[in-house]
């Protein structure tokens, strides 16, 4: 089993048969957020913006950020992409197993009442071990209640979801994706784009 899998056990056990059924995208807050708080994706298929939430996630989207301002998540594949399910991306080295050279970040889970695995939601990959999150990263295609408090929800997509969902799906039960997969060709905060 790859070390950094989204889940251990089998993909029934994800929910991906509740989370079959269509979901509506996620809408954008009434105020724009602060460009500090929004990661801009480069993918094959357009743009996306990401709200980091440090409200629910402080330490997971202080690691974002500087990963992304290092240039880390540059060029790295969605090596796992499950159809009605989620994309995975953030290991460099692609096989599901790699992460940074910084420690892994202990669990900051949100109560379900507070924040869900919805479409768009963007969460912190992990072993078994709720404390083993690092550089990687999902993104929910649709609805899983079964990772409600669960998983680090440190993100939402607020716009280019199209483009997530254009990804090159993956192979099989583990969703790995055939090579060549799909990269992010950039990722940069927005209050750094000039």
């Amino acid at each position: 089993m790859d070390r950094r899998t989204l889940i251990g056990g089998s993909i029934a056990a994800l929910g991906l048969a509740a989370c079959a059924q269509d979901a509506p995208a996620q809408t954008a807050p009434a105020t724009p957020p602060n460009p500090e708080n929004i990661l801009v994706l480069q993918l094959p298929a357009g743009e996306v913006r990401i709200e980091l939430l440090p409200d629910l996630a402080p330490r997971h989207v202080e690691r974002i950020k500087v990963l992304t301002r290092r240039g880390f998540y540059d060029n790295t594949p969605f090596h796992r992409v499950i159809e009605g399910f989620m994309a995975q991306g953030g290991d460099p080295t692609g096989t599901g197993t790699g992460g940074s050279n910084l420690p892994d970040l202990a669990a900051e889970f949100s109560p379900p009442s507070r924040a869900r695995f919805i479409r768009g939601t963007v969460g912190a990959a992990r072993t078994q071990n709720p404390n083993s999150a690092n550089s990687q990263f999902f993104i929910m295609f649709a609805p899983t209640p079964s990772l409600d408090g669960q998983y680090t929800i440190w993100g939402r997509v607020i716009s280019g979801m199209d483009a997530v969902d254009r990804l090159k799906r993956g192979v099989g039960q583990g969703g790995q994706v055939p090579q060549p997969a799909d990269r992010i060709r950039s990722a940069r905060i927005a209050a750094d784009i000039r």
